[in-house]
């Protein structure tokens, strides 16, 4: 069972994901913005297994939430989702700390998967 974080400002993505990786056996925590998702990080000393984060939030971004996050905890494994081409090819700068970027709309076996494979890295 992995502690997994789940971001995303659109709450129907989040608890649809969160709810599938939790049925997967997963420990999840959700958050709907990146500052948020960076408090939650800090309160668990950064013990999630995976961050599993969109790239387009109105507070801070997934890409700035990531940037932020592997300066205090640099073993943090992060899987980024995207709707938006533009994004994946912003995030392409953080490939160093994002494991992937995940296209939207996701299946939930798209999804189950990229975490499974995620994990395994």
């Amino acid at each position: 069972m992995a502690q997994i974080l789940v971001v995303d400002d659109d709450h129907s993505v989040r608890s649809f994901t969160a709810r599938a990786l939790t049925l997967d056996g997963h420990d999840v925590d959700q958050a709907d913005d990146g500052d948020l998702a960076l408090e939650r990080i800090a309160e668990k000393s950064g013990a999630y297994d995976l961050v599993l984060s969109d790239i387009r939030m109105p507070a801070m971004d997934g890409i700035a939430m990531a940037r932020t996050a592997v300066k205090d905890f640099p073993d943090l494994r992060i899987l980024l989702m995207t709707g938006y081409a533009e994004q994946r090819e912003r995030a392409a700068d953080v490939e160093k700390i994002v494991i992937d970027v995940v296209s939207k709309p996701f299946t939930l076996a798209d999804i189950r998967g990229a975490v499974t494979e995620a994990l395994a890295a």
